[in-house]
């Protein structure tokens, strides 16, 4: 999927994707220690990501955290930012993977898995509090805290749950070569 343009069925990914992030992030959030919360739709984001590429999953976080945002307490830019850059290194850490095929063996579940905790690891706890500091002043011992919890728990849903959620997708797919002319 990821080798093909960037076509309707990635337009349509991208519209379905941004609204299940939406519908997870305001509704199916637990909330946990110091404002934050166990977030689900990072596991999605990563199955979009790694399905239809990182411009996707760039695209469903930046939408449906910015309709999450506008729902709930106004636009918080550095963790927009954050959560685009999530989804777009989800999906250049997914790149050229064969779950379309119907392949997302114990390699592609390792590389997926490790990955998701170290991009959440990066992303939650270096860039979301870096930009916290710089726009809005925040103090820094409370946002590099609030960083490494969101890191660590968004980084475990979407590793356990993303993985699982591939698994089962790439089971539901045809695999290349396995259908034989009799």
């Amino acid at each position: 999927m990821q080798t093909q343009k960037f076509g309707v069925k990635t337009v349509v990914a991208i519209g379905i994707g941004s609204a299940i992030y939406f519908l997870l992030a305001r509704f199916v959030s637990i909330p946990i220690f110091v404002n934050t919360s166990l977030a689900f739709q990072y596991a999605v984001l990563a199955f979009f990501a790694t399905v239809f590429g990182p411009v996707a999953g760039l695209l469903i976080a930046l939408i449906g955290h910015i309709l999450t945002d506008l729902t709930l307490y106004g636009l918080w830019w550095s963790w927009i930012i954050t959560s685009g850059i999530v989804g777009l290194a989800t999906g250049f850490l997914m790149r050229g993977n064969k779950v379309e095929e119907g392949e997302f063996d114990k390699k592609a579940i390792i590389k997926f898995a490790v990955g998701s905790l170290i991009i959440h690891a990066v992303t939650w706890t270096g860039i979301a509090p870096t930009l916290d500091i710089l726009i809005y002043k925040d103090p820094a011992s409370k946002v590099y805290l609030q960083g490494a919890i969101a890191g660590l728990t968004n980084g475990i849903i979407t590793a356990v749950i993303g993985s699982l959620i591939l698994i089962a997708y790439s089971k539901t797919r045809v695999k290349t070569g396995s259908l034989k002319k009799d």
